[in-house]
């Protein structure tokens, strides 16, 4: 099976294929575009499952208790940064094991 024989079935082939001309038009049609995205948006949003729709609710209500937390200890939050760095100090557990 030698392939460069001019004889050889896939010689003759490629031959033909590069004196065809290619004209072809490969632009897409007028309107194309906006067809496609006239299709896209018409279609109805599905939710995609149950635990989508619980999960949305859980990142509010999780949401809900951060503000919650920071509002109740808002008082303490603040006091702490009044105070200075000397509460900082005597609450370090390492200063307390190194004894100093």
């Amino acid at each position: 099976m030698n392939l460069n024989e001019p004889k050889h079935p896939w010689n003759r082939l490629t031959a033909a294929g590069r004196r065809i001309a290619h004209e072809r038009d490969t632009a897409a049609p007028l309107g194309f575009a906006a067809r496609v995205a006239a299709l896209a948006m018409a279609q109805e949003r599905k939710v995609a499952s149950l635990f989508e729709r619980f999960a949305f609710h859980a990142l509010g209500a999780a949401c809900a208790l951060a503000l919650v937390s920071v509002v109740v200890n808002y008082s303490s939050l603040g006091s702490g940064l009044a105070s200075g760095d000397e509460d900082l100090v005597e609450d370090d557990p390492v200063a307390v094991l190194l004894g100093n």
